[in-house]
């Protein structure tokens, strides 16, 4: 299963304490494929600095960009569906370029996609997501 997960559910998933941890650890169980693009990838180490520390964006990012369940691919289109805000376009077009099962947010700005009928982008939240995957 091809996943793009939204750089809000990342955060949350990071503490060990955490209820969502089981994201961790499903990646970490290669429960399912994580797609990412530089850009992507940029917003992540940014967010993560800002929330915890240098040292545990770059701990999360060498995981992340290491795993053999990881994926980097850059869309060779860009779509430009999310009107209300175009900065999470990167994440909508990278699942529509990589063919990703699900886009996994827990953001608003991705309802956008739900009045769109081509090309169609399943966005679930996390919640959801724990649910596909039976943990």
């Amino acid at each position: 299963m091809r996943i793009v997960i939204d750089t809000n559910c990342l955060l949350v998933s990071i503490p060990p304490q955490s209820e969502f941890y089981w994201l961790y650890e499903a990646f970490k169980s290669k429960r399912f494929e994580w797609v990412i693009r530089n850009e992507i990838i940029m917003e992540y180490e940014e967010q993560l600095t800002a929330r915890y520390s240098g040292n545990t964006a770059a701990l999360v990012l060498s995981i992340l960009t290491s795993a053999a369940n990881a994926t980097f691919a850059e869309p060779h289109f860009k779509w430009q569906l999310i009107t209300s805000d175009p900065d999470d376009n990167k994440f909508a077009d990278l699942a529509i370029s990589e063919n990703a099962d699900y886009l996994v947010s827990n953001d608003k700005h991705f309802n956008d996609l739900k009045a769109v009928d081509f090309p169609n982008v399943r966005v679930i939240d996390i919640y959801e997501f724990k649910c596909i995957l039976g943990v």
